[in-house]
């Protein structure tokens, strides 16, 4: 498609939309009495508007039937991790029994690593991206220390070529073969925090494989921005949060993925708690664990409910519109902000944004990373006084995602209309 630097050729595409009615289901926050136009939902996504009635479905149950809610309620709390199965389901390609909403993020990942890091002997190494979310990197670092291993020795960080933003898939394969005998565990993220750049997971696990590694994901900016195929991929794990592209508030509850090749094996280290031990059992009391079948084995404590109900209303409207519908927008909804930003760059000699994420669709999520060549903080600080809710990550990144559920083509225009103001 050949795109248009006018008001006229935006609104032409918000008007083709099929999606455009799902923004009047979010709260748009405002500024001086006017919706700003939001560009951080890899940050924290924006509220969906039956959030408060499903809380309020919750909290009266509680009111009116006080602990009998577990069973009586409108929706039992016995069973509610089961509400969100089939839809984190299709979200991230996986079956059903292969995916659990529970704990937070980085809870999820030391609990996964204590199942599938297994050093033994020479095999011991993990391997990671180079410039992964801090989160991470200390989750990886301390599960190292934990076997009483030194990260030194034992951390592979693939990086970008010098001079590069981006990491080569081919040279992430390399590093992976190169080491293929002494690696017990390839984490990556789905897509990288900083670059925005969408890793080839399917490729990356079939490398791991090959190389007799287990292989897991951090989806945390991947899940419902990018269309995922976990379980045909054959990934080990994964895990991600609720509150970017999910929509389900500060905090929200996690999720985590477990291929169904692993979650028959009661042998397989890990942690153990109450809520994952067999539904059947659970409330006999007797020692020894047994886990449920499937991802649900590695829930630890009752289920979240008041976060799992934000949770829920998000993922509704997931169901409705499809995240391969969403990824289609997506796609055409952030390569008409690299036309604005690029056409930006084009009148502004010595004020240009850079623009350091994937060029092809394929290789991104819906952000764009830019570094400006002088002022970036600068630029930042005047995009937010003129009502643009974008990011600011050091050392000198500005973060923009435009989001198919709420974002428009008009408002990317816009933007592009405010650059040039300032």
């Amino acid at each position: 498609m050949t795109f248009e630097n006018s008001l006229a050729f935006a609104r032409s595409l918000d008007a083709v939309d099929t999606l455009k009615q799902f923004r009047s289901r979010f709260y748009i926050p405002k500024l001086n009495g006017k919706e700003v136009i939001y560009l951080t939902g890899n940050s924290l996504g924006l509220q969906p508007k039956t959030a408060r009635e499903r809380i309020e479905t919750e909290l009266k149950d509680w009111e009116n039937l006080g602990v009998e809610g577990h069973l009586q309620g409108k929706n039992p709390w016995l069973y509610y991790h089961h509400f969100t199965e089939e839809s984190l389901a299709r979200i991230v390609g996986a079956k059903k029994e292969e995916v659990v909403a529970m704990n937070t993020l980085s809870v999820n990942l030391h609990l996964l690593m204590v199942s599938f890091y297994r050093p033994n002997g020479k095999r011991k190494k993990i391997v990671m991206e180079a410039n992964a979310f801090p989160s991470d990197q200390y989750a990886i670092e301390t599960q190292v220390r934990f076997h009483n291993l030194n990260p030194e020795d034992c951390i592979i960080e693939v990086a970008p070529k010098d001079g590069e933003h981006i990491l080569r898939t081919e040279d992430i394969l390399k590093v992976i073969d190169a080491n293929k005998d002494e690696i017990a565990l390839i984490l990556f993220g789905g897509v990288n925090y900083l670059s925005g750049q969408l890793f080839n997971l399917k490729a990356i696990t079939e490398a791991a494989h090959n190389a007799g590694a287990m292989v897991g994901f951090d989806l945390a900016h991947a899940a419902g921005n990018a269309v995922l195929k976990l379980h045909d991929w054959n990934t080990d794990f994964a895990c991600w949060c609720s509150y970017k592209y999910l929509n389900s508030g500060p905090g929200g509850v996690g999720g985590i993925f477990v291929h169904e090749k692993h979650s028959a094996n009661a042998e397989l280290p890990r942690f153990a708690g109450w809520w994952g031990n067999d539904e059947r059992t659970r409330f006999e009391m007797k020692k020894g664990f047994f886990p449920q079948p499937g991802a649900a084995g590695w829930q630890l404590s009752n289920a979240q409910i008041f976060p799992m109900a934000i949770h829920r209303a998000s993922l509704d409207i997931f169901d409705e519109a499809g995240i391969e519908n969403l990824r289609v927008k997506s796609i055409k909804l952030t390569a008409y902000l690299e036309f604005i930003i690029t056409d930006y760059n084009q009148k502004h000699t010595g004020k240009r944004l850079q623009i350091i994420s994937p060029k092809t669709a394929e290789d991104r999520g819906c952000q764009l990373s830019l570094i400006a060549e002088q002022n970036g903080k600068e630029i930042f600080e005047q995009l937010t006084k003129a009502g643009v809710v974008a990011d600011w990550r050091e050392p000198n990144v500005i973060r923009m995602a435009p989001v198919p559920l709420y974002n428009s083509f008009e408002e990317v225009f816009q933007l592009g209309q405010i650059l040039n103001s300032l």
